[in-house]
């Protein structure tokens, strides 16, 4: 019996070679709609879908397949005589090699289509055609993957159809359908946490190793959705790794969290500031983060690139050392120069001078990496050994604003108080960050002790003093304003900041002795405002 083959695809890569060796092997091809069309057009004979079922195309074409006569013959088992015997009986014949691909949900979802538009783009006939090819892939070949073409054609050349050669094309057949149908399913549903977790992710790259040399690992994206990773773009330098990507993550969304130039995305929770401090002057248009091990290591405002760097850079000279510098706006020459001064393993912003781009590319290991878009997921995904932790994105900043103390800040002060705020926000627990200027002094990051993580901060932050006035970009005064990530349990972090200079302090609130901090505070003549937001980052 003459060997059958259905070939329905949107995506016509490669199918005229694949159509014409069937043919030339003595296959019958059926086939629809425009995929017919193309194998006519390449002189190969076909026969319609329709003369088989007996049933015309229907219902705009959303009828095609669905039908015994085409899932009898991919259902059926050859070794089983009571299927083939069903099949004789009811007039139809095995199919023995499927070639589907889907219409483009991945890539229109995306588009901003309308709604109606979008559900004309939801595949109905493809995914049943490749399940149950898929299911039967021990008589069945399930192709879906171009890239697969040439190896099923020089299989099929020597007769090496293995029966694990078989199972993996099915494998691949319902990885695609899954993460197809999560797609779907994400767009459709309107829930933040629903029943099941539909994630639809495709790999993009396998990465060099994982945290450690001896580990794997691998970078997927959303099928469905564009972020601002998977919008970025790579000018130079060599490969990602794992680390790498991790605090690309960070620094990236840590520089849009001070105010995006490249799409207008506001800074992290501008409207609740601007709710309780209307007044408030605008702060410094241009940002720079440093990352190292996921945690800044520096984090500045300025008027120029060049400016916010140096602030940055002053905050921890030392761990800036071959870690990942964010910015918020191009990088031109003069900036270039400047960050070329030290290694670094990579410099994220949304373009670059030509004239800079040279000046990076000396540097053949420094990757540089073009962001055009504000970080978009609403949510975050930690993997625990058994499931998924999910929740939603911290970008509250603050609840209110509320001086709890006789001294009031200062107005130079709470420019400060904010950024302070949105630097603890992507700083490891416990978090302290000595700001001025609207700059990170000294950051205490990822401390089990709360009085730790101060004491580290503002010990940086006496040494960031004293470099900056000994380079002249600085007066020698200590730093005023201490923000802190959550609530303080005791007295002692209060008390080791006053004695450092600190005049304001900036957190949360919510500790059961939030009224002997107070007095604590007033006894000290420091200012101390809660903002009853925490920023825990574990």
């Amino acid at each position: 019996m003459k060997k059958r083959a259905l070939i329905s695809v949107y995506d016509k890569k490669g199918i005229g070679d694949l159509g014409a060796f069937l043919i030339d092997s003595g296959w019958e091809i059926l086939s629809t709609g425009g995929t017919a069309a193309y194998l006519r057009e390449k002189k190969l004979p076909i026969t319609e879908v329709s003369a088989i079922t007996e049933f015309p195309e229907c219902l705009d074409g959303r009828l095609k397949t669905l039908h015994p006569a085409i899932h009898g013959g991919l259902l059926a088992k050859r070794g089983d005589a009571s299927h083939l015997e069903t099949l004789k009986k009811l007039g139809y014949a095995p199919i023995d090699l499927v070639c589907i691909n889907f219409y483009p949900f991945f890539e229109k979802v995306k588009n901003g289509l309308s709604e109606q538009e979008i559900i004309e783009f939801i595949d109905i006939g493809g995914p049943a055609l490749l399940r149950s090819s898929a299911k039967n892939y021990q008589d069945v070949l399930a192709l879906t993957d171009p890239e697969d073409y040439k190896t099923v054609i020089e299989r099929l050349k020597t007769g090496n159809l293995s029966l694990e050669f078989r199972k993996a094309l099915a494998a691949k057949v319902f990885e695609l359908t899954a993460a197809y149908d999560a797609a779907i399913a994400r767009y459709l549903l309107d829930e933040a946490y629903s029943a099941y977790m539909p994630l639809s992710v495709k790999k993009v790259s396998s990465l060099r190793y994982g945290e450690n040399i001896h580990q794997s690992a691998a970078l997927y994206f959303h099928t469905d959705k564009t972020g601002a990773l998977s919008s970025m773009v790579q000018l130079a330098g060599k490969g990602l790794s794992y680390n790498n990507v991790r605090d690309i993550d960070l620094a990236w969304k840590a520089v849009c969290a001070f105010g995006l130039s490249a799409d207008g995305t506001p800074p992290q929770g501008e409207k609740n500031v601007a709710r309780f401090l209307p007044d408030l002057p605008k702060p410094p248009p241009v940002s720079c983060v440093a990352v190292k091990h996921t945690t800044p290591c520096g984090i500045a405002l300025g008027n120029t690139l060049v400016e916010a760097y140096q602030k940055t850079y002053l905050c921890d000279p030392i761990s800036i050392f071959g870690g990942i510098v964010a910015c918020n706006v191009p990088i031109d020459p003069e900036s270039a120069e400047k960050l070329s001064e030290l290694f670094l393993e990579i410099i994220i912003a949304p373009d670059f001078d030509e004239e800079a781009l040279k000046v990076f590319k000396t540097r053949k290991d420094l990757r540089i990496m073009k962001a055009s878009a504000a970080p978009r997921e609403k949510h975050e995904y930690i993997s625990i050994d058994g499931g998924l932790l999910v929740q939603d994105r911290d970008q509250t900043l603050i609840e209110k604003w509320e001086v709890v103390t006789q001294a009031q800040p200062e107005p130079m002060d709470v420019q400060d108080m904010i950024f302070g705020m949105r630097a603890v926000t992507y700083v490891k627990s416990n978090a302290i960050v000595v700001v001025q200027k609207q700059a990170a002094l000294g950051i205490g990051a990822g401390e089990t002790n709360r009085l730790w993580a101060a004491e580290l901060a503002l010990n940086r932050a006496t040494r960031a003093v004293g470099a900056a006035a000994q380079t002249g970009s600085g007066d020698g005064k200590p730093a005023r304003v201490l923000a802190s990530d959550a609530f303080f349990p005791f007295p002692d972090v209060i008390e080791v900041a006053a004695a450092s200079g600190i005049k304001t302090i900036v957190q949360p609130g919510g500790s059961q002795k939030d009224r002997f901090l107070i007095e604590i505070c007033d006894k000290l003549g420091v200012a101390m405002v809660f903002t009853g937001a925490r920023h825990f980052k574990h």
